[in-house]
């Protein structure tokens, strides 16, 4: 069985003020059209499929034409919510979906949802974990006693004991080869994984889960983090996103696991690079250098980052945006002595450095609320920040 794992698609999301519905569309598409080609057996969405709670129309258009295309081609698509997603919309019509072999699980269940699809080897089990929070899993498991979760088991405080109290109401069969999908922070033996500007950060380690709480899962398809990697061993894996969405990101290498599945369990794993229509480059030298450059180059379809060297000259993105029309930021080095930090390396900047108001803001309103701005609200706090900014002016 071939399964290709994909996750964090963030339909709607803007590189900065770049909108990328068109880079994520052509992604998609080549994403459908890989899998028929490659005789895929089921598509595996592991969470944050839109960026917001409430995504804009052309977003929701956008993951109806990519489902229809996989279901027109009879393959099956297993997914789950992530802390991005709204839990109550993307469980609309998901009794009807499962005709056409789309199985998604927006809310955390008890017991969890389970999908058997088999092969020529004979059954393979799907669980799908919703991103979840211990708090909605103390609510989720109380009516099952009668009593309150909290006096029952008071340690049940962390994301760790929250997942392992899901997962154990429903344990993997013995003699049946098993996936997991999951949207959460994983970590192996204490290591964390790498993370960047776009992942949200973690309150005091409480939100980790460690990677032994996947015990007895042939593979473990995880989401929530976007740069690709393994946690701890091999078969459990970050997907990351498909499309570069933010500067801190500009050297990952996104790509998407290809997973075989043979009598035993996983066989391969083979990560298929994506190629996006536009792709995130970092360039650095003086301005004239730049501009030159540019005008023989094949960087100018790309989306830029510029970090200017020598001195400061008059409107740099103006210039730099007439030979770059993709250019999203532009910054000057700065050293060592003048900023105490190297601006030179992606990894060395300030998270914030590269943020709008609007987008720190809304950063901290979802780590603070648990949920993300609505887009009224969003669009409320944007006019009054652009007002402010021009009484500034």
């Amino acid at each position: 069985m071939k399964l290709l794992h994909l996750a964090d698609l963030h339909l709607g999301k803007a590189l900065l003020e770049a909108p990328l519905l068109e880079d994520q569309a052509a992604v998609l598409k080549d994403v459908c059209d890989y899998a028929a080609a490659y005789e895929v057996n089921a598509v595996l969405l592991s969470g944050d499929l839109y960026d917001r709670t409430i995504p804009p129309a052309e977003a929701v258009e956008l993951f109806d034409r990519f489902l229809s295309a996989l279901s027109d081609r009879n393959i099956p698509v297993l997914a789950i919510t992530g802390n991005h997603d709204s839990p109550e919309r993307l469980s609309f019509g998901s009794r009807l979906f499962r005709r056409s072999g789309v199985h998604i699980a927006g809310r955390c269940e008890s017991p969890l949802s389970r999908v058997r699809l088999e092969d020529s080897f004979g059954p393979v089990d799907f669980t799908l974990l919703p991103f979840v929070r211990p708090a909605a899993v103390r609510a989720l498991l109380s009516p099952e006693t009668g009593r309150s979760v909290r006096e029952e088991t008071p340690e049940l405080s962390t994301t760790q004991q929250a997942v392992a109290a899901v997962l154990s109401l429903r344990p993997p069969e013995q003699g049946i080869r098993q996936v997991l999908l999951a949207h959460q922070f994983v970590c192996a033996g204490g290591r964390t994984p790498e993370t960047c500007d776009s992942d949200l950060p973690q309150a005091g380690g409480v939100e980790a889960v460690d990677v032994s709480c996947f015990d007895g899962y042939d593979y473990v398809a995880l989401g929530h983090l976007h740069r690709p990697q393994r946690v701890g061993r091999d078969t459990v894996r970050y997907a990351g996103s498909p499309l570069k969405y933010s500067l801190s990101e500009v050297r990952h290498q996104k790509s998407f696991p290809l997973v075989t599945l043979g009598a035993g369990g996983v066989e391969d794993i083979e990560l298929v690079p994506f190629s996006p229509p536009h792709d995130l480059r970092r360039i650095r030298g003086e301005l004239e250098e730049l501009l030159t450059a540019g005008k023989s180059s094949g960087e100018t379809d790309n989306y830029l980052w510029a970090v200017l060297t020598g001195e400061r000259e008059a409107d740099p993105a103006g210039r730099l945006r007439a030979v770059y029309p993709r250019l999203l930021h532009v910054e000057y080095e700065l050293t060592r002595k003048g900023a105490g930090r190297e601006a030179d390396s992606p990894e060395g900047n300030h998270p914030s450095d590269s943020k709008t108001p609007l987008q720190l803001f809304e950063e901290f309103y979802e780590t603070s609320a648990d949920h993300p701005l609505t887009e009224r609200q969003r669009d409320i706090l944007a006019e009054v920040m652009s007002h402010i900014l021009r009484r500034q002016d």
